[in-house]
């Protein structure tokens, strides 16, 4: 990546950002806003995200609210006049926030940016801090989409991975999703420690008995630098895992779900607004300690991650100082890559013409390895479209390598 030499004025980093440079982009591609409020009650073994214990009575909450809203006036320049067409609180446990903070968020967001009128406005709820009164007050704040991470209904495996909740208490909030919002995701995990396929298909057969709209099916990792990594737990070997994993398929297409995307399923008209825009290479601004923004301007790519210490965002915010940590751009070699990473988790793949309108290269610049990939049976493509095959999709990792820079 091309380093971005941060600018001390306004004027300054216009010349940054709009000098020229090696790209053409005719267009800029949506854009969304992702809010990362960084804390949870207690941090899962498998989780790697930049999340942080921290009781609930002891949150900063006022403090952070005032930090984000820094954060993102500092970061209207870049955006300026674009349109925001989701909004994703993500974390962490975005609901250890009061519904007064979050709805403080959203006019916040509202006051400062040009929102669309019928945006998808998500927030992760975790069901261990499940209230309906709350929840209630997160519908009337204009939280429009609930994403629950679930996990499992089954109290030894919660137990297993760390969660703060059981399957009481996950029952008790989908029940209330389904009655204030109608529009939710459902976070369900597979291949848990000790699970067998009859488990696993018992757990999804919970999951679809309230009939989520959308529901998000993840294979349990093993992630560097988790608590897993360092003590792992026995789970189903690789064979058995698969065999799971078509059986669950299988259960979802009788529910008719339809899987759109490596491990999401939604129902028609239900799938995810803002993470469709992630996996179409479109542009977000990141805001809040950790959160990461990708953001497209005339001639190049930028990306930027905020600081990831909540306590030294909060300092830095306090002080007026930049809350950037990196910035950099993304060098033209590195675009393909980047692009193939996201689109070609989509079963049905993307327009062909989309590399070119969300890189600004053109099509020539990957023809070769387009090539490779096809050669090899991993992708599909016409004038029009190109996606991963079935052989692909289950090959993915090795598919996305294909796009790497030389």
């Amino acid at each position: 990546m091309i380093p971005i030499v941060p600018a001390t004025s306004t004027s300054s980093v216009a010349v940054n950002w709009l000098a020229p440079g090696e790209l053409r982009l005719t267009s800029l591609p949506p854009l969304s806003l992702y809010v990362h409020l960084p804390w949870c009650v207690r941090k899962c073994p498998y989780c790697d995200f930049n999340s942080h214990e921290h009781a609930d009575s002891q949150l900063p909450e006022r403090a952070y609210v005032d930090a984000l809203r820094r954060d993102l006036e500092a970061s209207l320049p870049q955006v300026w006049g674009r349109r925001v067409h989701s909004v994703f609180i993500g974390g962490g446990t975005p609901s250890l926030f009061s519904a007064e903070a979050i709805d403080e968020i959203l006019a916040m967001a509202r006051a400062l940016l040009p929102l669309e009128a019928d945006a998808e406005v998500t927030l992760e709820a975790n069901p261990g801090t499940f209230e309906a009164a709350r929840f209630r007050d997160y519908r009337s704040a204009g939280i429009n989409r609930l994403s629950l991470g679930v996990q499992s209904f089954d109290d030894d495996a919660l137990r297993r991975l760390g969660r703060i909740h059981d399957a009481r208490q996950a029952r008790a909030a989908l029940e209330c999703a389904g009655e204030l919002f109608g529009n939710f995701n459902l976070d369900l995990m597979y291949a848990l420690p000790g699970q067998t396929r009859a488990q696993a298909l018992a757990d999804l057969k919970s999951a679809l008995s309230y009939a989520p709209p959308h529901l998000s099916l993840y294979h349990l990792t093993i992630e560097p630098n988790t608590v897993f990594a360092k003590f792992p737990p026995e789970v189903p070997d690789q064979d058995s895992a698969a065999e799971m994993q078509d059986a669950l398929y299988a259960e979802l297409a009788v529910g008719r779900y339809e899987r759109y995307e490596i491990s999401a399923f939604a129902r028609p008209g239900r799938r995810c607004q803002h993470n469709l825009n992630y996996w179409n290479f479109g542009d977000y601004l990141g805001i809040g300690a950790g959160a990461h923004s990708k953001l497209s301007f005339a001639a190049r790519v930028v990306r930027a991650m905020r600081v990831k210490q909540p306590m030294v965002y909060l300092e830095r915010a306090a002080r007026g100082e930049s809350l950037i940590f990196e910035e950099s751009e993304v060098a033209a070699s590195e675009l393909p890559f980047e692009f193939m990473l996201n689109a070609l988790r989509l079963i049905e793949g993307v327009p062909v013409a989309r590399f070119a309108e969300r890189t600004g290269l053109p099509l020539s610049a990957v023809l070769p390895k387009l090539e490779i990939a096809q050669q090899r049976g991993l992708i599909e493509r016409d004038h029009l479209r190109l996606r991963a095959t079935a052989r692909g999709l289950a090959f993915l990792n090795d598919l996305q390598e294909i796009f790497l820079a030389d």
